[in-house]
């Protein structure tokens, strides 16, 4: 199977997009519910991925995932390097032993959303001709 790396690209922007803005404007994604925020970054940035990949379900869920994870590791990334100038190197290293289990558990709604919007875009409805009158 090839990587349609726009798929991917369209899904990483989606993904960080969300990830960046996430905690400000969805509501929920603060400290009290951050996996809806995970959750919901995934789902929607792995719909964009396997739509633009199109294909089976199985393609879209791969380019769904791989877009969620990617998105992911630059913002995990980001935060440690912040983490590394503000807090310390303790508490850095510490955030990026969570933050990559969590890439492993991002990569769930991402290939969900994934196979959910590769199936959205190969879903047609099948016309019916009008009978002669």
């Amino acid at each position: 199977m090839a990587i349609d790396m726009k798929a991917v690209v369209y899904g990483f922007i989606v993904s960080l997009l969300i990830g960046l803005i996430g905690g400000a404007v969805v509501p929920g994604t603060g400290m009290t519910v951050p996996v809806m925020g995970w959750g919901l970054a995934g789902i929607v940035a792995g719909l964009v991925a396997g739509y633009v990949a199109g294909g089976t379900v199985g393609n879209g869920a791969v380019h769904g995932g791989l877009a969620t994870v990617i998105g992911a590791l630059v913002l995990l990334v980001a935060v440690a390097f912040v983490e590394t100038l503000f807090g310390g190197l303790v508490p850095a290293f510490g955030l990026l032993t969570v933050g990559v289990t969590l890439l492993v558990i991002y990569a769930i709604p991402g290939a969900i959303g994934g196979a959910i919007g590769s199936w959205s875009k190969n879903r047609r409805a099948t016309r019916q001709a009008r009978p002669a009158a």
